[in-house]
């Protein structure tokens, strides 16, 4: 006796399912690759910067295209003057991150900048 061969239904069936499990793992993949694609620029700087001068900063480098600073988060404790400026670099090139660069030189107050990407977490 022969083995029954599956309908055209179920070969149908079974193939749309390849087919969505492959595409919802290609989602993942670039989901996966964009968290990947993060980059950004923290500016340090030196200890009892008041926080206008954070802002000046923000406000003063953040004509370079590609470089996009985000908000500055509030402090909780006003007793502690450290604040976090980030920049999203994602798109920057070569060229913006030195633009960025040679701004961030023009303020006594930043202590350095730390360019950084999502490769870099986790090490």
């Amino acid at each position: 006796m022969l083995p029954e061969r599956p309908g055209r239904a179920a070969i149908v069936g079974a193939c749309i399912a390849i087919g969505l499990a492959a595409a919802a793992g290609l989602s993942g993949c670039s989901k996966f690759d964009a968290a990947l694609g993060q980059q950004w620029a923290t500016v340090d700087f030196k200890a009892n910067t008041p926080e206008a001068t954070v802002f000046q900063v923000r406000d003063g480098c953040s004509h370079i295209p590609n470089v996009h600073p985000e908000a500055i988060p509030r402090q909780e404790n006003p007793n502690i003057a450290q604040y976090d400026l980030t920049f999203q670099t994602n798109n920057a090139s070569d060229a913006n991150l030195a633009q960025l660069q040679q701004c961030l030189q023009r303020y006594p107050s930043v202590a350095g900048i730390d360019f950084e990407d999502s490769g870099d977490e986790g090490g």
